[in-house]
């Protein structure tokens, strides 16, 4: 019985947002409940948000592109359409057209490049966000950083990544380019 719920929920969740949720349907049957649980831990992350949405999306979708899971970063761009960010903004962020980005957005895509590359550059955007939004904020888009290459890291790994290719932002479809943090 619980089986069946756990697969419902899944189904619900894949219809409200376009999203694929045969991975995890398959673990269901597969390896049971048990093993999609800790999931849940991961959806968690989330639901921490101290920092303004151009910051947080900036940031997760920074993120979510480096991990190369185009089904993963169409969720992430779909939800933040959700949460208000617009198809203006998301494409800006994506395309690191700096130009086109809010302050916010470019410190939560500074703090994910410097992250992702893990080469110390990110210490003044760092210190920004500390000043703007203080350790909250911080840790609220170190959350988003790090749910976002969860979930690609995670299918990748059974075997289920699919790589970036084309996105759907707002009315029109976009081909991703390769995401230089370098």
């Amino acid at each position: 019985m619980f089986r069946w719920f756990v697969k419902k929920q899944l189904e619900k969740f894949g219809n409200r947002w376009g999203y694929d949720t045969g991975y995890m349907q398959e673990i269901v049957d597969e390896a049971g409940v048990g093993a999609v649980m800790p999931m849940q831990g991961l959806q968690k992350l989330g639901s921490y948000r101290k920092a303004p949405i151009d910051a947080y999306y900036a940031a997760a979708l920074t993120s979510g592109k480096a991990a190369d899971c185009g089904p993963c970063l169409q969720l992430g761009v779909r939800m933040a359409e959700a949460e208000g960010v617009s198809p203006q903004l998301i494409r800006a962020i994506l395309e690191r057209d700096y130009a086109k980005c809010s302050k916010e957005a470019l410190l939560g895509m500074e703090l994910a490049s410097a992250t992702i590359a893990r080469d110390g550059s990110g210490e003044e955007a760092r210190a920004e966000i500390l000043e703007r939004w203080g350790r909250a904020g911080l840790v609220s888009l170190a959350y988003a950083i790090v749910g976002a290459q969860a979930y690609p890291t995670f299918k990748y790994a059974i075997g289920h990544g699919r790589a970036c290719l084309r996105l759907q932002i707002g009315d029109e479809t976009v081909t991703t380019k390769e995401p230089q943090y370098a």
